[in-house]
């Protein structure tokens, strides 16, 4: 089976995430589980990143909006990221993961 595009933007996200030793989640959608949640719960050294993947100019849901403003309402970090602007969640990623917190 190919790969859609979606599916190799999620590749590249998984590679920067274990790049950096971040630890994450990717929750399926089921029946039994809540819709709308993003592809990528992450955990950054106790920092909350939701990452959602797109491929091209695919655009998020009504449902992928909301969770996303809750998150982000929680203290949380969300990015919206397609192949455009993987080097923007990877320079973000490389900060957070490798920040001193000893200032």
């Amino acid at each position: 089976m190919a790969a859609t595009p979606e599916s190799k933007v999620k590749a590249k996200i998984k590679k920067i995430l274990q790049t950096h030793g971040v630890y994450y989640a990717m929750p399926i959608g089921t029946g039994y589980g809540n819709s709308g949640v993003p592809d990528f719960l992450c955990c950054v050294r106790g920092r909350f990143v939701a990452i959602e993947a797109k491929a091209g100019r695919g655009t998020t849901t009504a449902l992928q909006d909301k969770n996303l403003r809750d998150i982000e309402r929680a203290q949380g970090v969300t990015f919206v990221i397609n192949e455009e602007s993987l080097d923007t969640l990877e320079k973000y990623i490389r900060l957070l993961a490798h920040e001193d917190f000893n200032d």
